[in-house]
Order: structure tokens, then C-alpha cells, then sequence
């Protein structure tokens, strides 16, 4: 989708008449049937008047096509704007350009991230280089027209109300940079020089009409490589029901299609390989040339995963295998070979930053894959807003005619392997009622501990092995230290305590990143993921009293957003609201007391659930 097409010539007449910002809004409201912000309209009317100044150059031909807002296949992302026109070989080339309207920006440690003034706030941005950059590469490694036909990608960043390039020409961003170079203010007759070394002459093939014609499949490049990378790790080596479940869902996405979809819905408890399948699917499927994306509602197994895949260096079609549960709401019918959605479970109705977007994410999900995959286990939902039911996906797949399979994950690879652990543990928190009522014979290493400071001390000690050892809490303490670098956040000042809350620095790969042991982090860095050892922090949101479990959703951090609405909901039906809060927290310390593979050590901050605690194993 293209908002605004035209030639060098129209172009320039529409900004030098002062109509391009009101031509390109008209078109916009027309293709996506809604406004934008007055902030992206002046956007348009300032940055695009600094792009007349660079094309007025009369080496550029007048016949070369400019293209505005052109959104990247499946994303939502849309590049700036492009040049297309043939260089002196008469080969076909687009100028893909970032505009920025920044006047600054800082480095980070996080690769290809910088912090800018965006959006009436300092935040973590990517570079400019590494975002033109990233659309190249993915056009490359997915528009069959581009590679086929070897069409010539060229990105670059413009920064023309940037006066010195500062840390954005940090030898850190040296990659980018160098494949995306960057221009500032007084850069406009190197930028014109720079077009023109491809865009020659015009554009009689009609450039990027092809392109976004183009069918979207991973290129031949894309598919070798993401087999070599699965085939190095030993962690996503599937063994036993694993196996059987990947070839049999594997073999409903090869026989789907638009018009005979196909919904699988595979259930499995912690630790029993649900991301390892998803995985291998979202890698295997794409190897053999298929549209495959990775989904999921958190973003921390998406970036962990990610990450594993490509090293700490970026590629940014292994990061287009890894989307978030919202974007599918523009998505066109049977757009995907195959969804695999893993934790399905913390699926939303409402998608976007204020839940004011789209229909239905199942829907949606639904909608636009010939076949989607949902792995699930109802226990792990942990907020107000988790859909993701057997039963919602069932309503789902009905209306949209899709057959529905059933699978199942039962070998516990999680947790030494015990089933009687988390047998055990239900029935401790009083999820069900189990057999397992005994904590001697669990072949697990669950430990009780009287000071949080044992159990950092010993975390920090198990992490010195592998780096697998993590500390978790309840979302019981604010996080004060997202605006006060030297703030604690976690404190208990009776044990001289005091820890931080996840690095903002390495967010969604907190889990993975060597220093974040020493911080704490909480159900939305670690679901869906795990460690060889976790500590987990029960906070006053879940007590015993007089022998029994109460939960006190009251004792939340104001900012956890898992229990938005719980106030009223008791106010509402009183019961009703009960059994959510009780839901809630219970399934958070279910699912925190389940990342270990080897170990759990837990402390709480209550006496009384402490002493009963002990009494229990």
C-alpha cells in the first residue's frame, strides 16, 4: 500500500504549491478510512519541502517515480519515502530514505537503538540507518519481485533539522551507517549526489507498482539460513510427543488453505516443549519457502527467541518471524501460510497501546492465516484482559469454517522432569486438588527460605554456573526506578534488603542478559520462558490465613495493569471479582514457580504464609 505515487515533477509542484501535506492526508483517509495526527501532517508538510530541496537537482530526472508512506508487506511499518528510477546501467533501483525531524539523539548499549526526543518524550528509538536498513532487508528477503528480479535496494537516513551527527555516528552504529548512510541539514547536496549515483534515469518499469505487487514469500537466501540456524541449537531439539505434535501440525499446514483453513489448538502445561514446537514450526516452515510468523501476545519470548536465533547481531527478517498478537487487525484474508501463537493463553480481545484497536485478536489471528496454531494452557492467564480459552478459539474458528484439531503436550521437560511438582503445587496453592500432597519425593529442589538476602545469595551463586539463575517477585512493589536510575524498588528495610526491577536497558532480554541477575523481574519478563533456578518474591497479594490462601489484589503495585478493572469488578458482583483476583494471582505464582528446570527458592514476605509453608513440605 502506497499513500502517495507521482512523479519527481508533480512532486515538486505539490510542495512548492503548499498542497502535498493536504493531497497526502486525503489519500491516507482514504486507504487506511480513518485521520492521523495533526503532529504526522506537519511531519509531512516540513520534512517533504527539505526532500524538494534535495531533488531540485536537474541530473535527477523529472520522469523518476516518488512513492510516500509505502507500507512494508506484512507489517504495519511504512517507509518514509522512496526514489525509484534506473542507474547507468539501466538497472532497476529504489532510494529508500528515513526522514527524521530530530535535532538530536544519544547512544545506547542496546544495538542498532539510540534515545531521542520523540513523541513529547525521551525514548529508545532505533537508529535511523538501522530502520531504512531493516526495510531494504526485508524487502529483499521477502518480495519475490525484488530478489527475483534483482532489484537494487539502497536505504539511507535524512536528519534535516540535525545540525552534527553526535553519537549517531558512534563507531557502535558502524553497521547501520555504513549500509544506510545518514545525512543532516547541511547534507543536502551530498544526499542529491548520493541519489543520483542511482537514479540516473527514470522509471519506465514502474518500480514500485511491482514491488508492491510482488508475491510475499521468503527468499531462497532467507530459507538456508534459518534451517543452519535451528540446526545449532540444542535447545529447540524436540524429543518425544514434541516430535509427533510439530510433524502432525506441520502436515495441517501443508494441506490448508483459504478456502479449507485449519485451526489447531495444542494444550500443554509449563515446561512441556509448547515453544520448542512453535519454534521449530515458525523455522522449518519458513526453510521450506512458507509465510510463516512466530506470534505472541508477551514480548519477551519473542525478543528472547529472536535473539538466539540471530546472535546479539541483527537481521531483521528473524525479527520479522516475530510478531506481537495486535498486528494482524489490517490483515487480509488467509494472508499467511500459517500463525503459530505461543502462550495463546495471554491473547487480548482489544489490541494496541490504549486496547482501542481491532476486533478480536483470536479473530484476527484467524482471519489471516490458511492455518494458525495455538498453543495453550489456561493456567498460565494472568491479567483481566487474557482471552485465550480452548472455548474462544473454538467460537472463532467456527464462524470462520475452519476445522478444528485437537493435540496435547504431556512430557514434563521443565522442573527435572517432574510432573509430581506441579502436581504438587497446584494442590499447595489450591488450584486442584492432586494426589501429590507430599514435597519429599518430588525430584525437584523446591527450598523455603527466612531473608531474601539467602535467596539472592544463593541465586547469584547458581548463576555462576551457566547463567541460568533468575530473581522474580509479584508485581507487589513500584517500580521507582524507571525514573530514578539509583531508586530500589523491591525493599524491605527490616532485612536491609533492597533490589531494582528489570533492567530498563535490557528489556524483553532481561531473562538472557548476564547482569540482570542482579535485578528482579516479574511475570511479564519471564512467561513463556525459564531458567535452571528461580527465586521467586511471594509479596502480601497472596497470604495464608488461618490455613487458607487469600488473595489480596489490593496489594498490587498501582502500575500493574494485570488487574485494571478489578476495583470495579468487585464493586460490580462481588463474587464475581473474587474468583478473578484469585485466578489472577494465583496462576502469577504458578506460573513464577515453574521457570525453573532444576529449582525454585521461595521467600515471602508474610510470617504467617511463611510458617505454613514450612509445615507443607
Amino acid at each position: 500500500m502506497i499513500v502517495y505515487q507521482e512523479t519527481k515533477e508533480t512532486f515538486m509542484a505539490h510542495v512548492r504549491e503548499s498542497r502535498i501535506d493536504y493531497i497526502i492526508h486525503q489519500n491516507f483517509q482514504q486507504q487506511f478510512k480513518h485521520k492521523t495526527s495533526e503532529r504526522e501532517v506537519a511531519s509531512w508538510r516540513n520534512s517533504l519541502q527539505y526532500m524538494r530541496n534535495v531533488l531540485d537537482d536537474t541530473a535527477i530526472p523529472s520522469n523518476a517515480q516518488i512513492s510516500i508512506e509505502c507500507q512494508v508487506p506484512n507489517t504495519s511499518k511504512r517507509i518514509d519515502f522512496i526514489i525509484t528510477g534506473q542507474n547507468d546501467n539501466k538497472q532497476d533501483c529504489a532510494v529508500i530514505i528515513e526522514l527524521k525531524q530530530w535535532e538530536s539523539a544519544t547512544a545506547t548499549g542496546l544495538d542498532g537503538v539510540v534515545k531521542a526526543f520523540v513523541g513529547g518524550a525521551v525514548r529508545e528509538v532505533s537508529h535511523p540507518s538501522y530502520q531504512a536498513w531493516s526495510y531494504a532487508s526485508l524487502l529483499e528477503g521477502f518480495n519475490e519481485e525484488v530478489y527475483q528480479k534483482e532489484i537494487i535496494l539502497q536505504p539511507c537516513a535524512f536528519l534535516h533539522n540535525c545540525e552534527t551527527v553526535g553519537d549517531l555516528a558512534s563507531p557502535f552504529y558502524k553497521e547501520y551507517t555504513d549500509k544506510a548512510p545518514l545525512f543532516i541539514k547541511q547534507d543536502v547536496v551530498r544526499l542529491s549526489e548520493f541519489i543520483k549515483r542511482f537514479v540516473k534515469y527514470g522509471d519506465p518499469t514502474n518500480i514500485m507498482y511491482r514491488i508492491e505487487n510482488g508475491q510475499i514469500r521468503p527468499s531462497k537466501t532467507i530459507a538456508d539460513s534459518i534451517a543452519k540456524m535451528i540446526d545449532g541449537h540444542e535447545e529447540f531439539v524436540m524429543v518425544d510427543d514434541q516430535k509427533i505434535v510439530f510433524e502432525k501440525a506441520k502436515q495441517l499446514i501443508t494441506q490448508s488453505s483459504k478456502s479449507n483453513k485449519k485451526v489447531v489448538i495444542v494444550r500443554g502445561g509449563p515446561g512441556t516443549g509448547k515453544s520448542v514446537v512453535a519454534i521449530q514450526l515458525t523455522a522449518r516452515l519458513t526453510a521450506e519457502r512458507k509465510l510463516v510468523q512466530y506470534v505472541s501476545k508477551n514480548s519477551a519470548p519473542r525478543s528472547v527467541y529472536a535473539s538466539k536465533l540471530k546472535g546479539y547481531r541483527s537481521k531483521s527478517w528473524v525479527d520479522n518471524l516475530f510478531k506481537g498478537s495486535g498486528t494482524y487487525i489490517n490483515a487480509a484474508n488467509g494472508e499467511f501460510d500459517a500463525l503459530i501463537v505461543d502462550e495463546a493463553h495471554r491473547l487480548n480481545e482489544k489490541s494496541g497501546m490504549y486496547a482501542n484497536l481491532g476486533m478480536n485478536q483470536v479473530m484476527e489471528i484467524i482471519n489471516a492465516a490458511k492455518c494458525s496454531v495455538f498453543f495453550i494452557d489456561e493456567d498460565q492467564r494472568v491479567t483481566m484482559k487474557d482471552i485465550g480459552t480452548r472455548g474462544e478459539i473454538e467460537m472463532w474458528a467456527r464462524k470462520a469454517n475452519a476445522e478444528v484439531h485437537y493435540m496435547e503436550l504431556e512430557s514434563q521437560f521443565r522442573c527435572n522432569g517432574s510432573d509430581g511438582y506441579l502436581a504438587w503445587l497446584d494442590n499447595l496453592l489450591e488450584i486442584r486438588a492432586t494426589a501429590n500432597v507430599d514435597a519429599n519425593d518430588l525430584n525437584y529442589h523446591f527450598e523455603l527460605v527466612d531473608d531474601p538476602n539467602i535467596l539472592r545469595s544463593k541465586i547469584e551463586e547458581y548463576n555462576k554456573i551457566r547463567n541460568r539463575a533468575r530473581i522474580v517477585a509479584g508485581y507487589c512493589w513500584p517500580w521507582n526506578s524507571k525514573k530514578d536510575k539509583k531508586a530500589m524498588d523491591i525493599v524491605m528495610p527490616q532485612y536491609n534488603f533492597g533490589m531494582q526491577w528489570n533492567l530498563t536497558e535490557d528489556g524483553s532480554l532481561w531473562i538472557i542478559r548476564p547482569e540482570s541477575v542482579n535485578q528482579i523481574g516479574c511475570i511479564h519478563t519471564c512467561q513463556g520462558l525459564e531458567v535452571d533456578y528461580v527465586g521467586v518474591i511471594m509479596g502480601n497479594d497472596l497470604v495464608i490465613r488461618n490455613g487458607k490462601w487469600v488473595c489480596q489484589p489490593e496489594k498490587r503495585a498501582g502500575s500493574d495493569k494485570s488487574i485494571h478493572g478489578i476495583k470495579q469488578l468487585l464493586k460490580n458482583d462481588a463474587a464475581k471479582g473474587k474468583a478473578m483476583a484469585e485466578l489472577i494471582i494465583k496462576n502469577t505464582y504458578r506460573t513464577l514457580m515453574t521457570r525453573g528446570m532444576k529449582g525454585c527458592i521461595v521467600f515471602s514476605t508474610d510470617a504467617e504464609t511463611r510458617e505454613w509453608l514450612k509445615k507443607q513440605i
